[in-house]
């Protein structure tokens, strides 16, 4: 997992509220088992005006000029800002995988929904809270001023602003040290990988029968 310790990025506002996983990347993109190639079906039916499927070359499909990761003044957006309740609906890991691959490391919001802000975490990406005064000042100057960037400091858990006043936000303390570090759960185990091959040789020389393959 990609770490994250500090990010300076371009703002992209999406103003809806309840934004659903299924919106951020609808259910026909989800029959892949690999963890890859989301990014461009990222919000695929609000970027899109024809319908898309898996296998569809991006470049062939007709953009829509109105959604907001079209404009040409967000291209390269790395911090997604939005309003409240984001990431509700199903419980698709897919949604930050998507999210990820297209390119925003963090996203700034007054709520998510829980499922959502637990798999962002655990895939590298940072959901700040913020109160929705804030955000909404955050969206006026996003919209106010082309270019508009932020910097996110993770370690002193702070949202720098072009100006430079500086916004703090809470981060759970496990949540943030794993960001840091770049661990996810398969990272976190493989800290112990000398235990555990102690733990499996140990094991096998008390019980050595466990080696044996049963033949078909």
């Amino acid at each position: 997992m990609q770490k994250f310790t500090l990010h300076t990025g371009l703002v992209a506002p999406m103003d809806r509220e309840n934004v659903d996983t299924d919106a951020i990347i609808p259910k026909q993109f989800l029959k892949s088992i690999r963890k890859t190639g989301f990014g461009p079906h990222l919000f695929d039916a609000w970027r899109y005006l024809d319908t898309g499927e898996p296998g569809m070359d991006p470049n062939s499909r007709k953009p829509n000029p109105d959604f907001v990761l079209n404009q040409p003044r967000y291209a390269g957006a790395s911090v997604l800002l939005a309003r409240k309740n984001f990431g509700c609906g199903s419980s698709r890991e897919h949604a930050p995988w998507a999210l990820d691959q297209y390119g925003f490391r963090a996203i700034i919001a007054p709520s998510y929904a829980d499922i959502f802000f637990n798999n962002s975490f655990k895939n590298g990406l940072l959901p700040i809270v913020l109160p929705e005064a804030q955000v909404a000042a955050l969206f006026d100057e996003a919209l106010a001023f082309p270019g508009y960037k932020l910097t996110v400091d993770l370690e002193r858990q702070v949202i720098v602003k072009p100006q430079g006043e500086e916004i703090s936000f809470s981060v759970e303390v496990f949540r943030k040290y794993c960001l840091i570090n770049g661990l996810d759960d398969i990272g976190l185990t493989l800290r112990h990988s000398d235990k555990i091959k102690t733990f499996e040789s140990e094991r096998l020389a008390a019980k050595p029968w466990l080696n044996h393959t049963i033949a078909a």
